[in-house]
């Protein structure tokens, strides 16, 4: 297994639509290894493969609830349902969030409560997770991924603003940035 570095905001994969895994084969699992390790290292709860510069359908997670009970898996070629999203404004604290693509910064973001992810695991075999509170946030912010969407382009005023002042400012929002986990003393 190997740490794999994580794209950075502004490059082109994290900006368009991934493809979907077609081929479930030692390559694929490869990947997956070495996503978990990267998420691990980071570290992060949720990692999908345009993070590490892989444009496929596919995102690991990783998560501990206050029951100390482990959500972790894989998804590919994941369909994500998910309830209404509250109206009004994020809690500052409970709504907080930040992305392993746009590492050091945490801003609030209103998702919806619950979410049905539908996807396949490494085998090729379907599965169906029913989430609420975070992992339904995890879920959302990695799907997201998929369709080349950052949670950044959900943020409202003033936090869309502040976010670009930040990019601009640290060299980012172009392509070929990247950091390492590990080596780099960047975190989300």
């Amino acid at each position: 297994m190997a740490v794999l570095p994580i794209r950075i905001q502004g490059e082109p994969v994290l900006h368009a639509p991934a493809e979907p895994v077609t081929v479930f084969d030692d390559e694929l699992r490869q990947l997956v290894a070495d996503m978990y390790e990267t998420m691990d290292a980071a570290p992060g709860v949720g990692l999908a493969a345009p993070q590490v510069g892989v444009g496929k359908r596919l995102f690991v997670y990783g998560w501990t609830d206050d029951d100390d009970i482990e959500h972790r898996g894989v998804a590919i070629n994941p369909v994500l349902w998910i309830t209404p999203t509250p109206t009004g404004e994020a809690d500052d604290e409970e709504e907080i969030e930040g992305c392993l693509s746009f590492p050091g910064e945490r801003f609030p973001l209103r998702r919806s409560p619950e979410a049905i992810l539908q996807a396949t695991d490494l085998d090729g075999e379907a599965f169906e997770v029913h989430a609420e509170g975070w992992l339904a946030r995890i879920f959302q912010h990695e799907y997201d991924h998929l369709d080349g969407i950052l949670y950044l382009d959900r943020l409202p005023r003033p936090f869309d603003r502040e976010w670009v002042k930040i990019s601009k400012k640290r060299g980012w929002g172009v392509p070929e940035k990247a950091w390492q986990p590990g080596v780099d003393d960047l975190e989300a």
